[in-house]
Order: structure tokens, then sequence, then C-alpha cells
């Protein structure tokens, strides 16, 4: 399907590209979410007249973006999760659960804003981007962490996840030492040697 872009989209264009697309991406994600036209002699028209209004309405939003991202970028938030031993999860960190952190960190943003390449399955400092407006992206670190406590401690740069190399003490048996010192009873000896009168 051919569309004309209404606002720069990642990996596919800037405003007013007259772009070829999936149906199914046009028609669930481009058109509902106003991203996009159908490309036809109408739309054409209609864009052409708004591009003005357009452009200017994309500026604003633009460094109403760039004022949050001076300040947001570069900030830490702290998540907190259960999680083993090795510091593994029980279960993974969403993009739900970065944008609720960071709204409570007080900034405004939705799951959709932010930009997870890979889930994040494990404690300890996650860098992750969030998309404030389409030119404009934001990188925060994620201090994921069994307590407040700990993410102190990661904070400051130690590793939680280090298992204690804790080796056990075995004691090795010595027949010899423990028949000098009397450890076998004697009436076992007694009754071995009257069995083999």
């Amino acid at each position: 399907m051919k569309v004309i872009l209404l606002e720069r989209i990642h990996k596919l264009g800037q405003m007013g590209d007259v772009v070829v697309v999936k149906d199914g991406f046009a028609r669930n994600f481009l058109l509902p979410q106003k991203k996009a036209l159908r490309s036809n002699k109408d739309n054409l028209a209609q864009f052409q007249v708004q591009r003005v209004h357009l452009e200017a309405r994309n500026l604003e939003l633009k460094k109403e973006a760039e004022a949050v991202h001076a300040k947001l970028d570069g900030k830490s938030f702290v998540v907190i999760r259960q999680a083993g031993d090795t510091g593994q999860l029980y279960g993974s960190v969403s993009t739900r659960d970065i944008a609720d952190a960071v709204t409570t960190g007080g900034f405004s943003t939705d799951r959709g804003q932010v930009l997870l390449d890979k889930p994040i399955k494990t404690l300890g400092l996650h860098d992750v981007r969030v998309q404030l407006h389409p030119e404009v992206i934001s990188k925060v670190s994620m201090n994921v962490a069994r307590s407040e406590d700990e993410a102190t401690r990661q904070a400051r740069g130690e590793d939680v996840t280090q298992i204690k190399d804790e080796t056990p003490e075995f004691q090795t048996f010595d027949e010899n030492a423990a028949f000098d010192e009397g450890a076998a009873p004697k009436a076992d000896e007694g009754e071995a040697a009257g069995k083999t009168e």
C-alpha cells in the first residue's frame, strides 16, 4: 500500500515522503495513529494544503521534546524485581515497567516511547532509549535490583550477582587415626572375637 507520511518514521522516511508499506502495517499502525494518509490525488492535495501547518506543529513538538530531553537524558531509574542468586530475574522488565518507572520519576511517558532492543532478564544497570519525538531520543539507565539497598550498591559499581566463593570443608576419614584414638567401640571387638571361636 502506498502512503504519504505525516511525520518522520524511523527506517521509513521523512514527512511528505510517499512510501510503499505492507497493508497490515498501514491499516493497523500508520493510518489509525494518524502518522500517514493513503496515497491518492485527494489526499496528496490535502497534504500539500496542510503541509505548512504540519511542519510548524512538528517543529513545536520537537522543541518541547528537546526541552524534556535536556532533563531526562542520562537519568537513572530503579526497578525492583525478584531474582535468583545468579542475578537471573523471575520474569523480565517490560516496556510498560520502564515507562511506569520513568513516569514515577517525573517524566510523562508511555510504553510506545520506550525502545527496547531485547528484554531485560538480569539484575544490573541497563541502558534504554526513550523516544520523545521521532527526531529526539533520550538514553536512560534502568537499575534493576532486588531491593533499594541493592540498587544503591549497584549504582556505586558493586556486582551484586557475584556468588561468594564458599568452599565446603570436607573431613577426611582416616581409619588408623580413628582406631588409635579409640573411636571404635571395644564391645564390637569382643563380639567379633567371640564369633571366631
